[in-house]
């Protein structure tokens, strides 16, 4: 029979394995009796786990959650695969960075030799873009009562900070409330109510935290940067039944939307042309396009923009010589983009 901590640590890896397990085939497993089995399990549950006894013909135990973490037991891979999201989260901008490195410290300290070794191989760098901003961070706290309201379905209410865009996501910006002017302070604007919202889906797109929700005063769908959400009111409101998301896909949805649409259809203005170049120099950089090889140094190429100036531009930072093929909004933008980098071209006048 094996040692009473071996044997503790052999029944804890097995109820953590499936829900409910027979206490004959505990004790079958762990070739020990029955009598064995219901001590080991009054051991554990000395140390914190909290183990319901079932009943039933058979009678058995199952492991359920308690109001504090006990010591927790993983194999081989699942111990790797924590290490591996617990460093991917320190990059999230999730507000966790700093709880997600003290937990894969304590992680580590604990892992055998072989495990820490293929760990500390695992290096992750965030690299942002060179003339990006840095990703706003979100508090933790209002990342999880979001997602928390969306899985019960259960309206919002909270206070949008608004920003200098006329995206329909990002208001223009407030004024927030303050004293009560007097006659040597200007007119003070005030805060605008609360949003109430629908909340259906918490999302990332290029690093940042986003909730899609309908918009119960304005009725329609709208996207908020979670950074820009002030905690949650509580409580929060009545049940929802969930809308039909336009698509039925939130991830062609949420594309759409980042690409000016107002439904999962792509981007509003696309153009085709032909370029002066094979189209293995041209796919490389496509972000969304379609390139379709004409010869060895032609090729046709579909793609879009949010407006007729930015494809066109877009288009010409290949160099090489284009042919429009259409549509004339394209034609025309890049006939207003030659008159203009002609002029600028031509330098400051006399």
């Amino acid at each position: 029979m094996q040692k009473t901590s071996a044997r503790l640590l052999a029944l804890l890896s097995l109820l953590q394995t499936r829900r409910d397990w027979p206490g004959a085939l505990l004790a079958e497993r762990l070739d020990i009796s029955a009598r064995t089995v219901r001590r080991d399990v009054d051991r554990l549950r000395e140390l914190g786990y909290p183990i319901a006894s079932t009943k039933g013909p058979d009678g058995g135990y199952r492991l359920g959650a308690g109001s504090e973490l006990p010591p927790l037991l993983f194999d081989d891979e699942q111990a790797v695969a924590l290490v591996v999201a617990l460093r991917n989260a320190t990059t999230t901008g999730a507000g966790v960075e700093e709880a997600a490195a003290r937990a894969l410290h304590t992680v580590r300290q604990v892992m055998p030799a072989r495990l820490r070794h293929r760990i500390d191989t695992f290096q992750v760098t965030a690299v942002e873009r060179p003339m990006a901003r840095p990703h706003p961070r979100v508090e933790s706290g209002v990342l999880m009562a979001l997602s928390a309201a969306v899985h019960a379905r259960e309206v919002l209410r909270f206070d949008y900070a608004r920003v200098s865009s006329p995206d329909a996501s990002a208001p223009p910006p407030d004024t927030p409330a303050s004293s009560p002017a007097t006659s040597a302070s200007p007119p003070v604007t005030p805060a605008p109510p609360p949003r109430r919202v629908e909340p259906h889906h918490l999302v990332t797109w290029g690093g940042r935290w986003y909730l899609v929700a309908w918009d119960l005063d304005r009725a329609d769908w709208r996207t908020f940067r979670a950074d820009r959400i002030g905690a949650p009111r509580t409580p929060t409101g009545p049940r929802f039944a969930p809308r039909d998301l336009p698509g039925g896909d939130i991830a062609a949805f949420v594309a759409g939307r980042f690409q000016g649409s107002d439904g999962p259809g792509g981007w509003p203005c696309r153009g085709e042309v032909v370029l002066g170049l094979p189209a293995a120099a041209v796919s490389p950089y496509l972000r969304d396009g379609v390139v379709e090889e004409l010869g060895p140094d032609r090729c046709r190429l579909v793609s879009g923009s949010w407006s007729w100036a930015a494809l066109a531009a877009d288009i010409g930072r290949f160099d090489a010589d284009i042919e429009v093929v259409g549509p004339g909004e394209l034609r025309e933008a890049f006939g207003r983009l030659a008159r203009r980098y002609a002029d600028a071209a031509g330098g400051p006048s006399a």
